[in-house]
C-alpha cells in the first residue's frame, strides 16, 4: 500500500505543545499522529491510527494463538454488576457516573471483570465448558484526577483486558502462565525493553500479580532490582526485611527530655548530639506520621498514625496501595485544631493510642528496639522509648519510601531502583467476582464447582508512548518496524520530473512486492522533507535525489543513521530483504 503524503492528513509541527512534558508527548503531536481535544482525551490522526492498529494485531495475533477468543462489551455499563461487587463505591471519583433520561444509573467501563463473569455465567454450566479465556480491545475510562504526558495518562484509552476461567487454582496457573508468556511474545515482537516485577493486585483484588514495566526515565513507576539475584518488583510491592526481636530486659527506662525548638527530625538530632553524652541518627528517632482516610461511601474522615524511623520518609503511592480502596490525604491545619492533642512535630505514641487512633508501625520497629520521640508536649521528646515495653503498635503497615541500597527482601544482594511505564499487569483474581456472582459449573459428579479467575491488562494506547519513549532521537521518532506507519519512507528530493517519475516507479514496485510505502510526494523543499522523515520515524528511508543520475539511490536506517547507496536496479529487493528479514 502507498500513502501519499501530498493527500495525507498531515500536520508536523516544528514546536514542542506548550503543555507536552516528555518526550513521546512532544514527538507524538507534532509529528502529527494525535491531537489534544480535552485534558486526558486526544484524537487519533491516520499516521497514529496506523500505529495504533498496528500494536493491537501483535497483541491480537498472541492472544488468538494460544486459544483466547475475542468478543467486545460496552462501554456504557448499569450500576447493578458493580454493586454487587462493592466497586461502585470503591471506585471513588475515578469512575464517570451519569444517569440516562429515565434516572437509571451508568458508568463508563474503567474496567469489565463483573460483565465477563456475567456471561460466562449466563452461557456455560457444565464443567465441560471449562477452561476458557475471553478478551476483547476496548476503549477504557477514568476519571484521572491529573491527566499528563498525552497518552500516557489519559481519561481515554485503548486497552486489552483479557479473563481466565478454570475449575480448579492448577487450572488458573497455568491460564496465568499462558498469558505471561504470550505478554513476553507480544513485547519481544514490539521491540521494547521492559522488566517484569512483583506487584500489587489494588482494586483488582487477588493474589499473584506481576507487572510489566517498561524501562524509560519519563515513567511514572519506581521499581527495583536486586544487583545479585532476579528479584524485581514494582515498590508497592516490595517488603521491607523484618529485622530480629530485641531482648527488652535491660533497657534504659525510658526518660521525658526538654528539646526546646526541635519540631523536626534535624533540629532533634542536632540537639541531642550538642546536649547528650550519646550520639545519635534520623535512624534512632521515630517519626509519626498522621494522614485520614475514608472508606469508599463513608463521610468522614478517620485519624490514622503511622510510625517509621526518623530517617525515612512515607511513600504516598505505597500508603494509596496499601489503604485501597479507602481514601488518603494528609492532614490540614483544620485537623490539628480539631484534635487538640496533636502537638505538631512532638507527637508520640501515648497520646494517641490514648486518643483511639489507630497506629501502625513500620516492620522495622519490632520488640525491643529503642526509639526517640515525641512526648505529645511542646519542646519535649522521650528517649529510650522500647517497643513491646512502653508502646505496643496496633499492627504493621509497610509504607515507608524504598531506597537504592537497601537490602533486598530476598535476602540476596542489595536493591537498584529504576522507572518504567506500566504497559500490561497480571493478576490470579481468584474467587473474588465468582463468589460475588455465584459463578459456577456442574461438575461430574453433579456437584458445583466454583470457577477460578484470572484478569489480565494491556494498555494498547498507552503503548504507543511508551515505544516512543524508548525509541526516539533529538530529531524525532523512531519506530521499531512491527509498529511503524509504513515500512519505508520514500524521499523524492526534488521538483525535477526525472527524480519524481523515478520515486513514482520505485514506490509502485515496493507495493507490488508487499512492502508499505510512505511517498513523499509534496512540492516542498528536500530540507522540509528530510526534516519530517526524520520526525515521523519510519525504520527506513529511501531518498530519490542527485544520485538516480548515476543510477543510485540513497538508503538510510533512522535508528543508526547509517547510509548506504544501492543500485536502482537491485534496491527493491534489498528492501524487501531489509523489511521482511
Amino acid at each position: 500500500m502507498i500513502t501519499r503524503m501530498s493527500s495525507l492528513f498531515l500536520r508536523t509541527l516544528r514546536e514542542d505543545p506548550a503543555d507536552a512534558e516528555v518526550p513521546s508527548h512532544k514527538l507524538l503531536v507534532r509529528a502529527g499522529y494525535v491531537r489534544r481535544v480535552a485534558p486526558g482525551g486526544y484524537s487519533w490522526l491516520p499516521l497514529g491510527l496506523k500505529v495504533l492498529r498496528n500494536i493491537e494485531t501483535v497483541v491480537r495475533e498472541e492472544m488468538d494463538a494460544f486459544g483466547a477468543q475475542e468478543i467486545q462489551f460496552p462501554a456504557l455499563l448499569p450500576k447493578e454488576p458493580y454493586e454487587a461487587t462493592n466497586r461502585w463505591e470503591e471506585y471513588g471519583p475515578n469512575i464517570f457516573r451519569l444517569k440516562d433520561r429515565k434516572g437509571a444509573d451508568y458508568l463508563l467501563g474503567p474496567t469489565h471483570e463483573e460483565l465477563f463473569t456475567l456471561v460466562v455465567k449466563g452461557e456455560y454450566s457444565s464443567y465441560k465448558d471449562y477452561p476458557v479465556t475471553l478478551y476483547q480491545i476496548q476503549t477504557k475510562y477514568r476519571d484521572e484526577a491529573r491527566p499528563r504526558a498525552g497518552i500516557l495518562r489519559g481519561r481515554e484509552f485503548l486497552m486489552k483486558d483479557s479473563y481466565s476461567f478454570d475449575l480448579t487454582d492448577e487450572g488458573l496457573s497455568k491460564s496465568y502462565q499462558d498469558h505471561r508468556d504470550a505478554y513476553i511474545r507480544i513485547f519481544d515482537r514490539l521491540g521494547m525493553e521492559y522488566v517484569i516485577v512483583s506487584a500489587t493486585s489494588g482494586a483488582m483484588g487477588g493474589s499473584a500479580s506481576e507487572e510489566f514495566l517498561a524501562v524509560a526515565e519519563t515513567g511514572e513507576d519506581t521499581f527495583v532490582r536486586s544487583t545479585e539475584s532476579g528479584y524485581a518488583a514494582n515498590v508497592e510491592a516490595v517488603r521491607t526485611p523484618v529485622p530480629e526481636a530485641q531482648d527488652i530486659e535491660g533497657k534504659p527506662e525510658a526518660q521525658v527530655h526538654h528539646t526546646p525548638n526541635t519540631p523536626t527530625i534535624e533540629t532533634l538530632v542536632d540537639f541531642l548530639n550538642a546536649n547528650t553524652d550519646r550520639t545519635f541518627t534520623a535512624a534512632d528517632t521515630l517519626k509519626n506520621v498522621l494522614v485520614k482516610t475514608r472508606k469508599p461511601g463513608e463521610k468522614d474522615w478517620q485519624l490514622l498514625a503511622i510510625a517509621l524511623p526518623g530517617d525515612r520518609e512515607v511513600d504516598f503511592k505505597r500508603l494509596e496501595a496499601a489503604l485501597e480502596p479507602a481514601e488518603v490525604a494528609m492532614l490540614e491545619d483544620v485537623d490539628f485544631a480539631r484534635n487538640s492533642f496533636l502537638v505538631k512535630g512532638y507527637i508520640g505514641p501515648a497520646s494517641l493510642q490514648a486518643n483511639g487512633v489507630t497506629y501502625l508501625a513500620d516492620p522495622r520497629i519490632v520488640t525491643g528496639t529503642a526509639w526517640v520521640t515525641g512526648a505529645d508536649k511542646a519542646d519535649h521528646h522521650v528517649v529510650d522509648l522500647v517497643a513491646g515495653r512502653d508502646f505496643t503498635p496496633d499492627g504493621v503497615i509497610d509504607v515507608a519510601d524504598v531506597r537504592e541500597g537497601d537490602p533486598s527482601p530476598d535476602g540476596k544482594g542489595v536493591l537498584k531502583a529504576a522507572r518504567g511505564i506500566e504497559i500490561g499487569h497480571i493478576f490470579q483474581l481468584g474467587r473474588k467476582y465468582a463468589d460475588a456472582f455465584a459463578l459456577d459449573a456442574l461438575g461430574p459428579d453433579s456437584k458445583p464447582v466454583r470457577i477460578t479467575m484470572g484478569s489480565y491488562g494491556i494498555g494498547v494506547s498507552r503503548l504507543v508512548a511508551a515505544i516512543a519513549e524508548q525509541s526516539h532521537d533529538d530529531r524525532g521518532l523512531i519506530w521499531p518496524r512491527a509498529v511503524a506507519p509504513a515500512d519505508v519512507h520514500v524521499v523524492i528530493a526534488g521538483k525535477d520530473e526525472t527524480l519524481t517519475a523515478g520515486g513514482e516507479k520505485l514506490a509502485a514496485e515496493l507495493d507490488a512486492a508487499g512492502v508499505r510505502v510512505l511517498l513523499d510526494d509534496r512540492k516542498a523543499s528536500p530540507g522540509v522533507k528530510f526534516a519530517d522523515a526524520e520526525l515521523i520515524g519510519v525504520p527506513t528511508i529511501v531518498v530519490v535525489g542527485r544520485g538516480l543520475a548515476n543510477g543510485v539511490v540513497e538508503v538510510k536506517d533512522r535508528k543508526s543513521g547509517e547510509r548506504v547507496e544501492v543500485a536502482v536496479e537491485s534496491v527493491v529487493q534489498h528492501l524487501v530483504e531489509l523489511v521482511k528479514g
